[in-house]
């Protein structure tokens, strides 16, 4: 698949998981935590802004630090590289 066309599908696909988080927090029949955490996972594969804001905010707590890394882990196995463009390792 072009790198592009799976950027533009990873960043909609987690603005979309944002989005229904945001609902979700106001409905309790949805999962808002859960929604928005995959929400910026996937936005984490696409910018290293977001990755970087990610870091940040979950090392200080290293159990929900070391579950996003393995949930990230795991969606690349599944999706794949998205920001192969920088030429940087994905940390």
């Amino acid at each position: 698949m072009n790198k592009e066309i799976k950027r533009i599908l990873v960043v909609s696909a987690g603005v979309a998981f944002i989005v229904l988080g945001l609902i979700g927090l106001a409905l309790p029949f949805l999962q808002g935590f859960l929604f928005m955490a995959i929400g910026l996972i996937l936005l984490s594969m696409s910018s290293t802004r977001v990755r970087t804001w990610m870091k940040v905010r979950t090392t200080p707590y290293p159990k929900l630090h070391a579950g996003v890394e393995k949930i990230e882990a795991w969606m690349l196995r599944i999706i794949g590289r998205v920001d192969e463009e920088d030429g940087q390792p994905h940390a």
